[in-house]
């Protein structure tokens, strides 16, 4: 007979938090990458008035508290927010779901994302943008023949760290989407709840082993991608 997922100390509600917090880390990555993409590319290539201030709002979610973070999600998204409540009107609600949860966990992760592959693109030879010039590539051709194929260690490296920050944010997450169960639960949150529940140590000790589990998968299958790119 097949052993009950509780005998691991998990339970369906517990599986359904990891399948949950899959997602969120999943779907904010997915989000953040082509602006971190964007981005990392006006930083290392663009000469242009207010790209310091780019930079620094780029680094800001590292430096400051995420429950901040978070707290200025909801007062931007919020319901009754600044930008929440005419989206609310149209039948889009971000706080206090899942999808505010992917946001917050995106907004975080972004810096992450964007390090590794703004360091990819400098390190590339400005002969090669040049000679690609010459020969007639357009910026499109450029970027799709040329930068895209160089930075790609950098981006999955970037995917694979915005990831793992994803998967294990809590302070903005639980502050824009709450911990609410089966809809904006995510791993941390459900280890910290496990954590102040008296005899919750085990569930506590359950879910970080699975967490560890999905991270070391990751950065297993990030590095394998890394090597069959760089081979290629």
């Amino acid at each position: 007979m097949a052993p009950d997922s509780a005998a691991f100390g998990l339970t369906a509600a517990d599986l359904d938090v990891v399948l949950l917090s899959l997602k969120v880390a999943a779907t904010a990555v997915l989000v953040a990458l082509p602006l971190a993409f964007g981005t990392a590319l006006l930083l290392a290539r663009g000469r242009f008035p207010g790209r310091s201030i780019l930079d620094a709002l780029t680094t800001l979610p590292l430096v400051m508290p995420p429950v901040a973070t978070g707290y200025a999600l909801l007062l931007l998204l919020g319901q009754q927010g600044m930008l929440g409540a005419p989206l609310a009107k149209l039948g889009i609600v971000l706080a206090f779901d899942w999808t505010g949860a992917a946001l917050a966990a995106g907004v975080m992760a972004f810096p992450l994302i964007v390090r590794p592959i703004r360091l990819a693109m400098e390190a590339m030879p400005p002969d090669l943008h040049l000679a690609a010039r010459t020969l007639g590539a357009g910026p499109w051709r450029r970027l799709w023949k040329v930068t895209l194929p160089l930075s790609a260690p950098g981006v999955a490296a970037g995917v694979i760290l915005g990831f793992a920050k994803a998967l294990g944010e809590f302070g903005a997450t639980i502050t824009f989407a709450a911990a609410i169960p089966g809809v904006s639960l995510t791993l941390p949150a459900a280890i910290y709840q496990a954590i102040q529940s008296p005899g919750g140590e085990q569930r506590a000790a359950a879910l970080c082993l699975v967490a560890a589990i999905i991270a070391v998968a990751a950065v297993a299958g990030a590095d394998a991608v890394t090597r069959r790119v760089l081979r290629r």
